[in-house]
């Protein structure tokens, strides 16, 4: 019997990118596909086209049996609740016993390259919380950690670009960027594998870059210079703040330049194109395609 694969999140970026994948890419029947998502109406399109979509919140343990029922490789996507620490992990270690109480045979999941206990990513626990409670149900696993998005760049670049200065506390750690649209293509094809055996992936784009580098190919692209400003991750939290960031969200964004530092986003893996067929674009690519959107914020006024 072929197997029916399920997809949490799907109404995010990265899960409707999965089973954009999984239905165009990987040409796996509509009827064979799980879209979970809090928000089914915003999925019309995917059930139009023969995919099961059903409603699923992890904050609602009720609406979980019904939504994994049936399902026999589910991947569950982790969720974007970052404000309060924990409640991420409570969340997913909730949708990990619903999966394997409705006899869910292999759990996937996105998780965060180097979550061991020592990352100074702050949501770290959460990933690492999740991925030992998925061991833990016995049940066949594929761990997806996913290295730093592309796309994280469009956060920090419209005030980057409009000042001229990249603040950071990176010093030379490196970052290993890799589009969204590659990591999602890799999942997908994981999860339409049938590969039973219990797997960790780093999926990360095919080089990895300091905070000086990528400025210089983001001024190639644009024309414009940036002058990279390294300080301390006290002084990087406190100028944050000064911007009108809240303290949490100042120390989480803080972390992640403080985990570059440590060298835990800087491995470079051959994961996407093993998974998915075909090679990740490099971050150079990704910025010429993006060159119009960059362009923009270049062009912005800058903010006080």
């Amino acid at each position: 019997m072929p197997e029916t694969l399920l997809v949490t999140g799907a109404s995010g970026q990265l899960g409707r990118s999965v089973v954009n994948h999984l239905l165009d890419t990987f040409k796996v029947p509509a009827s064979r596909i799980i879209a979970t998502t809090r928000t089914p109406a915003s999925l019309a399109d995917l059930t139009a086209r023969g995919v099961t979509v059903r409603a699923a919140d992890f904050d609602d343990q009720a609406s979980l049996p019904t939504a994994f029922a049936g399902a026999d490789r589910a991947l569950i996507i982790s969720t974007n609740e970052l404000a309060i620490q924990g409640k991420r992990r409570a969340q997913q270690v909730t949708a990990v016993a619903a999966a394997r109480q409705a006899g869910v045979k292999h759990l996937l999941y996105t998780s965060l390259p180097n979550t061991e206990p020592g990352s100074a990513v702050l949501f770290a626990p959460d990933h690492y919380g999740t991925e030992q409670a998925i061991k833990a149900t016995g049940i066949a696993y594929t761990i997806f950690r996913n290295g730093w998005y592309a796309e994280n760049l469009f956060m920090a670049l419209p005030q980057i670009l409009a000042s001229g200065h990249w603040y950071t506390s990176a010093g030379d750690g490196r970052i290993s960027y890799c589009a969204r649209d590659d990591m999602a293509a890799a999942i997908a094809a994981g999860l339409a594998s049938g590969n039973g055996e219990n797997k960790t992936y780093t999926l990360t784009g095919p080089q990895a870059y300091t905070v000086a580098e990528v400025a210089t190919l983001v001024s190639e692209v644009i024309g414009k210079p940036i002058e990279v400003v390294q300080l301390s991750d006290e002084a990087l939290t406190e100028g944050m703040k000064a911007a009108g960031l809240p303290d949490p969200i100042a120390r989480l964004l803080v972390s992640f330049d403080a985990a570059t530092r440590a060298g835990d986003l800087g491995m470079v893996t051959d994961s996407v194109e093993t998974l998915s067929g075909r090679k990740p674009v490099s971050l150079k690519q990704f910025l010429k395609a993006n060159e119009s959107v960059l362009a923009g914020y270049g062009n912005s006024r800058k903010i006080a």
